[in-house]
């Protein structure tokens, strides 16, 4: 019997290898995986989870999925941005701030029940965090 689906999203990023520890130092993510090239400067692969979510990335050159997928940089903005559902708000905002984070907006009540705020990495990528679960039973 095949497996249901899951959807993962993957990244890419400059440097690849402080972003690593930025990640987990940020938001809380725990290393899972992290394959270095044989030099140790890239991130052939990698991933770090949160809960029972998944982010991979890596480094933005000498791959061919890197030359499909831009950084935010070399796009000059994101098309899309990770939005990932967990509790706390209010104090993982604070953390991703003390770690670098710009912050886009401050944590926030939506009409539709959830505690949301916005930050933007190092690299530019926008993540979105906030206490609504999509798929949910709706009240």
């Amino acid at each position: 019997m095949p497996q249901p689906a899951a959807i993962y999203f993957s990244l890419r990023y400059r440097d690849a290898v402080k972003m690593v520890d930025w990640l987990v130092e940020a938001f809380g993510f725990e290393k899972h995986a992290v394959f270095l090239s044989d030099d140790g400067s890239k991130v052939v692969h990698a991933e770090l989870r949160l809960g029972e979510g998944i982010v991979m990335f890596g480094s933005s050159e000498g791959t061919d999925f890197a030359k499909l997928v831009q950084t935010p940089a070399e796009l000059g903005g994101t098309t899309a941005s990770p939005y990932i559902a967990t509790t706390d708000i209010d104090a993982l905002c604070e953390r991703a701030r003390t770690a670098g984070a710009e912050i886009c907006m401050e944590p926030r009540d939506q009409t539709y029940g959830s505690r949301d705020f916005i930050c933007k990495d190092p690299e530019g990528h926008i993540w979105c965090f906030g206490t609504y679960r999509p798929g949910a039973a709706s009240a």
